[in-house]
């Protein structure tokens, strides 16, 4: 069963890993935008596999084919459904995984919960791999907010403890997104990012792997848009970026940060030029009862270390219930979170696309 994302919009992505396709079904997307395809590509291009020595060596061109929902490139109000076809498989690797589950993947539940048939192959339908579609209903998203001067980018804030400059709550803007826009490495600090990569190699050399934060902001919002409670813009926005297998922790403005403060000191005070009504500093976020407020958007997602790794981990023998241990084998990304910049884009696009058509 199929369980589709959004209220307005109706998202479904079907398929697995080492399937010969993975398929994107999305109704409510408004009609008559043309669709900038070549913009489309390079976004979907951000997230592919098999670029450099950062990211898994499995090859795949991530190009869309669009089966309806586009009339000579227009969308038009009809499902969109849209493929990518897989082309570089090596589904041998994964025979072992049904009888001794790999630490910190879903081979465990899914075979606890569907039965020795489940396929994981590659991680199957629970694979990061499903990200692909999500970015190309993301990269449709970001393509109709732009038309409403709505900016949605984001970069690596940190990878294990090395950290970027973060995002400056209250101007956080054109001028850092049009930075990164020129950066294959998303960092605002190229210093910073360079440790990064020295980090990612070392671990990679080490036969292990390492998380990290992506910081994302959402520019030229309307105040009020959302609602309290379970239609709040947090919960909707996590919800869409939950959706991401390696999400473990998300947080919006100072997030967590605002535990350790006083009132006084959380506290955004209200300030106007006589025109314009804004908030002096922005740890809320720029979200109020759920609500936006017209201030930038900003919130921090946590990824765990790829759980795929070649050092010798401990397991279990499921046929004979015995402890025991495993080296995986394989292509897997020694880091996900270079790769993961445009997968939390494309996720805050939609729940942002999706609250704009409320």
């Amino acid at each position: 069963m199929l369980t589709p994302y959004g209220n307005n919009l109706k998202i479904y992505i079907e398929g697995g890993s080492h399937d010969e396709k993975i398929e994107l079904f999305l109704d409510g997307f408004p009609s008559g935008m043309q669709v900038d395809e070549d913009a489309l590509q390079s976004f979907m291009n951000r997230r592919a596999p098999g670029q450099n020595a950062f990211s898994t060596t499995r090859k795949e061109a991530d190009k869309p084919v669009f089966l309806s929902g586009l009339t000579n490139g227009k969308t038009d109000g009809s499902r969109i459904h849209a493929v990518i076809y897989n082309s570089n498989q090596h589904s041998s690797d994964y025979s072992f995984v049904k009888e001794t589950p790999r630490p910190s993947h879903a081979d465990f539940c899914a075979i606890q919960k569907y039965g020795q048939d489940v396929d994981l192959r590659g991680g199957g339908h629970f694979s990061g791999r499903l990200t692909a579609m999500l970015c190309v209903a993301g990269a449709l998203c970001k393509q109709y907010l732009q038309e409403k001067g709505i900016e949605v980018f984001a970069h690596i804030h940190s990878i294990g403890g090395i950290k970027d400059i973060p995002f400056d709550l209250c101007k956080v803007g054109k001028t850092e997104q049009k930075l990164l826009a020129d950066r294959p490495f998303a960092v605002l600090d190229e210093q910073a990012g360079q440790k990064m990569q020295e980090l990612i190699l070392q671990a990679k050399a080490d036969c292990d792997s390492v998380g990290g934060i992506v910081e994302c902001a959402v520019t030229g919002l309307p105040v009020g848009l959302g609602e309290h409670l379970f239609a709040g813009v947090e919960s909707r926005i996590a919800a869409a970026v939950y959706s991401v297998p390696a999400v473990k922790g998300v947080e919006f403005g100072n997030g967590f940060g605002c535990a350790s403060l006083f009132g006084s000191q959380n506290n955004d005070p209200f300030e106007t030029d006589g025109q314009k009504i804004y908030t002096k500093t922005n740890n809320c976020g720029g979200i109020l009862g759920g609500m936006t407020n017209g201030m930038p958007l900003v919130f921090r997602a946590a990824f765990k270390p790829t759980p795929s790794i070649a050092k010798e981990q401990a397991t279990v023998s499921l046929s004979k219930m015995e402890n025991t241990t495993l080296k995986i084998k394989g292509r897997h990304d020694p880091c996900i979170v270079q790769r993961a910049v445009p997968v939390t884009e494309a996720a805050a696009a939609i729940a942002v696309c999706d609250l704009l058509l409320d």
